[in-house]
């Protein structure tokens, strides 16, 4: 963020009664399809919050793999206030947070700190602001030892089984690691550890 605000979501203008149903239609459309596109990328995708961070704003860090925010970050759905109930940001919200949270955020529009963020899950850390770019960047460079295609492979098949049965969960699990071993990364880094080497991987 530039300023106090990491993402207020939408500009309410473009919301007005001046604007037809279609036309509202395609900026909730577009914000969705954003949202999935972000678990749909092959690549891990790193909220790095630094402000205030409310509706399709905390929708967005919601939807985001990892989230890393600043002691002074702020997150709220406070669209119940203004006539227009986070519907939406419910999606990632309730995928997030734990029901009871979710539902006292949607109903009362009241923010939670950074470190109640982090508490119930809607963040991975909290850090002092000065320290927010070193923590994001640790965590990318790490990200960034692994191999890609095993990356991609591991992402998609999370975000596959995590809405499944546990049975279902297990079954689509387990054919992925053997379809792990597969991949010439998956092959190289049992080989590198087996000769207590560093692998070396295919991208």
């Amino acid at each position: 963020a530039e300023g106090p605000v990491f993402s207020s979501g939408h500009d309410l203008k473009e919301l007005s009664s001046e604007d037809d149903v279609k036309h509202h239609s395609q900026v909730f459309e577009l914000c969705a399809e954003v949202m999935t596109l972000i678990q749909k990328l092959p690549v891990p995708v790193i909220a790095k919050v630094n402000g205030l961070a409310t509706a399709a704003g905390c929708q967005l860090v919601a939807s985001c793999d990892i989230a890393v925010a600043s002691e002074k970050s702020q997150f709220a759905t406070p669209g119940v206030n203004i006539g227009l109930f986070c519907s939406t940001p419910a999606v990632a919200l309730g995928r997030s947070l734990p029901r009871k949270v979710a539902l006292e955020m949607l109903f009362t529009g009241e923010p939670l700190s950074a470190h109640e963020a982090l508490m119930h899950g809607l963040i991975s850390k909290v850090v002092p602001e000065d320290k927010l770019e070193e923590e994001t960047m640790k965590i990318s460079q790490k990200i960034c030892e692994s191999s890609k295609s095993v990356l991609a492979l591991g992402k998609a098949t999370f975000y596959r089984q995590i809405s499944q049965d546990l049975d279902t969960a297990y079954k689509i699990t387990t054919k992925v690691m053997v379809d792990n071993l597969t991949l010439r990364d998956g092959q190289e880094g049992i080989e590198a550890f087996v000769q207590k080497r560093k692998p070396v991987w295919s991208h």
